[in-house]
């Protein structure tokens, strides 16, 4: 393929930082680890999370017919973070009459948290970087909650200490001890380091540059990025072709981008579209008055931190464990059938417009209009998460214990420690959250085989990950629960990004709005967020504009 998208010409420039790269999790290769023995013990556990059992009551259907109606202005169907957004922003256009249905007990989708004695830890995501210039929704949400507690004379934030990552925030196990930061330099030759710094240059020059229309070529959200083509023909060629084309073919170097791409995305560099990997390393580059641009803010339960502190208001108008099963444009506005899964009845929901806040393989079954049009699927990378107390932080040798740990000559994603950012020190009793994205194979057989997994399966093979860098995991861990997410995030394969299709997605159909960050092409809570949020609005304004004078 030719070189020539790889090549725009750029302006050179830019600061290279630790986590302008920002590779959070994953080495080279995403297959289960083979070979491993059965730990000695029955651990404890469970599988927990997802309910792939009420999701998969839409395929075999046969749902009983409603036996009540309910009236609203507004449904909202799906739980995640557009969802929460989306009920955030009708209330702050002053429409408090509105319903959230939710599949799971609780709301949050891929944010979602849970807690034990020792401490809250995340089930998804773990943390947001800082919002870029772009991200005015998600600014105004980090004011609300007082996590931007103020400004610097040059206007930049200040950000609450406490949900700033401590140091030491990031290692990596390679060569048989523990370094600083996880850009694999112990070991690399002259060569490998000439490599890594050409390809900083780059990455440094992309996050400078703007397009003929006078935009970023990379922001947060990604709709705000510049329509420029030499920027958009990246998005035909994968992150393995863009960087063969450029020459960059150095072990450390490619194990590193395929880590990022495996972290932000569930696929490997040969799966994503260039245009989303290069996005991962220029998009981020928010500023603050007390943090480097490559500091990120995160708690004990990740992102769930934020799902709860958006649900709080909401109250009763969460229909928690229920499945919204049709969802179709009527005369006078829409309706919504809704199967509760405690009492077993169905309920009908009519209300002046839906938000349709669900992954897009969900709503193409739900929404009567979409079933009819027929669209072709989508690719979403499946995902298994643990959650590991530990009687106390393992050792190793090399760098202290962090907040990230990742192993390069491993399938998984390393693990975060939960408790890393109270200011207790010492030995005491932590949880370990252990990230994989099951990206080797083609996605139906990966995610046949994770749902297929006992609670043993899983903890055979989450040991056997963690022995090759900690030899006394055996005798620390305590318990172990497993998520699986069967359809864990949106990935962007060439072609996803800029063909068209996202945009005809999130048009409304009649009073039936959309958002979710799957209309956006990437799974990150920046993206939902903005989603949920810019639909709750559009639907108030829709809302007033058709109510009688």
């Amino acid at each position: 393929m030719s070189a020539e998208p790889a090549r725009a010409p750029l302006a050179p420039g830019g600061r290279w930082t630790r986590r302008t790269f920002l590779a959070t999790t994953l080495g080279a290769g995403g297959a289960l680890i083979a070979g491993c023995t059965r730990p000695s013990r029955e651990i404890p556990g469970e599988i927990v999370g997802a309910s792939a059992v009420r999701g998969h009551r839409l395929r075999s259907g046969g749902f009983p017919p409603a036996e009540a109606i309910q009236r609203c202005a507004v449904v909202i169907v799906g739980g995640g973070i557009a969802g929460l957004a989306a009920a955030r922003s009708l209330r702050q256009q002053g429409i408090e009459d509105f319903l959230l249905v939710e599949l799971e007990d609780q709301t949050g989708g891929n944010s979602a948290s849970g807690r034990n004695p020792t401490s809250a830890y995340p089930w998804g995501a773990h943390y947001v970087t800082l919002p870029t210039a772009d991200a005015h929704e998600v600014i105004g949400l980090y004011e609300e909650l007082g996590l931007i507690t103020g400004r610097d004379p040059a206007g930049r934030p200040v950000y609450l200490e406490s949900a700033l990552v401590m140091d030491p925030a990031e290692r990596l196990f390679v060569h048989g001890r523990w370094q600083d930061g996880l850009l694999p330099k112990t070991g690399a030759s002259d060569a490998e380091l000439k490599e890594f710094a050409s390809f900083a240059s780059v990455i440094g020059a992309f996050k400078n540059a703007r397009g003929t229309d006078g935009r970023r070529a990379f922001t947060i959200p990604v709709d705000r990025s510049s329509r420029d083509e030499r920027f958009l023909a990246l998005d035909r060629l994968s992150m393995a072709e863009w960087m063969q084309a450029n020459g960059w073919n150095s072990p450390p170097l490619r194990w590193y981008v395929n880590y990022a791409c495996r972290d932000d995305f569930g696929g490997t560099i040969d799966q994503v579209s260039a245009w989303a990997g290069l996005h991962y390393f220029a998009a981020r580059d928010g500023a603050a008055a007390n943090a480097e641009s490559e500091v990120v803010l995160t708690w004990p339960e990740g992102n769930g931190w934020l799902a709860h502190r958006l649900r709080e208001p909401l109250g009763d108008r969460i229909h928690a464990a229920s499945l919204a099963w049709e969802v179709d444009a009527t005369d006078g506005g829409v309706r919504a059938d809704v199967f509760d899964f405690v009492s077993g009845r169905s309920l009908r929901i009519e209300a002046h417009a839906a938000i349709v806040c669900v992954p897009r393989f969900v709503a193409r079954r739900i929404v009567a209009p979409l079933r009819a049009k027929g669209e072709a699927p989508l690719e979403y990378g499946p995902w298994v998460v643990a959650n590991i107390t530990v009687r106390h932080f393992p050792s190793g040798p090399g760098a202290p214990p962090a907040w990230d740990s990742v192993f390069q000559d491993s399938p998984s994603l390393g693990y975060v420690n939960a408790t890393h950012q109270t200011f207790a020190r010492g030995i005491r009793p932590t949880v370990l959250t252990w990230y994989q994205a099951l990206c080797d194979g083609p996605v139906l057989a990966e995610r046949a085989k994770a749902l297929e997994r006992t609670h043993g399966d899983w903890c055979e093979l989450i040991l056997a990950d963690l022995r090759r860098v900690h030899e006394d995991i055996d005798s620390l861990v305590e318990r172990i629960d497993v998520c699986v997410w069967g359809h864990g995030m949106i990935r962007p394969v060439p072609g996803s990004m800029w063909s068209g299709r996202r945009e005809q997605m999130a048009v409304p159909i009649g009073g039936i709005h959309f958002a979710h960050s799957d209309l956006s092409g990437i799974s990150i809570f920046e993206e939902a967020f903005t989603r949920g949020t810019l639909a709750g609005a559009a639907v108030a304004e829709e809302i007033r504009r058709n109510r009688p004078s």
